[in-house]
C-alpha cells in the first residue's frame, strides 16, 4: 500500500519505511500525521474520495533536522561592476513513514 501526501506545498509518494526530507515542520513531537491525497491498496484499488480518505492516515517518525543542498545566488549587471554572491541552504525535517492505513485515532 502506498499513498500520496502533501507537505510544505509539495507532494510525495510514500509507503511504510520510506525516508524523505520535507519542508521544516516545527514540532516537538516524535511523530507527525498526514491525511493522504490518494491511496493505492495492495490489490491495486485507488482511493480518491474525500470521505474515504478522511478515514485513512499516514504516520511518520521525525528523525531530525537536516540542511538541504546549497543554492548559489549570483547577481551581475553588465558594464557597471555590480556583482553580488550569496548562498542559501534550506532547513528540512527528515521523516520516516511508519504506517499507512486506516486511522487509529481513539475516540
Amino acid at each position: 500500500m502506498y499513498a500520496i501526501i502533501r507537505t510544505g506545498g509539495k507532494q510525495a509518494t510514500v509507503s511504510e519505511g520510506t525516508r524523505l526530507d520535507v519542508e521544516l515542520i516545527d514540532t516537538a513531537e516524535e511523530q507527525v500525521s498526514f491525511t493522504p491525497l490518494l491511496v493505492v491498496n495492495d490489490e491495486g484499488g485507488v482511493i480518491t474520495a474525500r470521505d474515504e480518505l478522511s478515514d485513512l492516515e499516514v504516520t511518520a517518525k521525525v528523525l531530525g533536522r537536516v540542511k538541504g543542498k546549497k543554492v548559489e545566488v549570483f547577481k551581475y549587471k553588465n558594464k557597471s561592476g555590480y556583482r553580488r554572491r550569496q548562498g542559501h541552504r534550506q532547513n528540512h525535517t527528515r521523516i520516516e513513514v511508519t504506517y499507512v492505513g486506516p486511522s487509529r485515532k481513539e475516540d
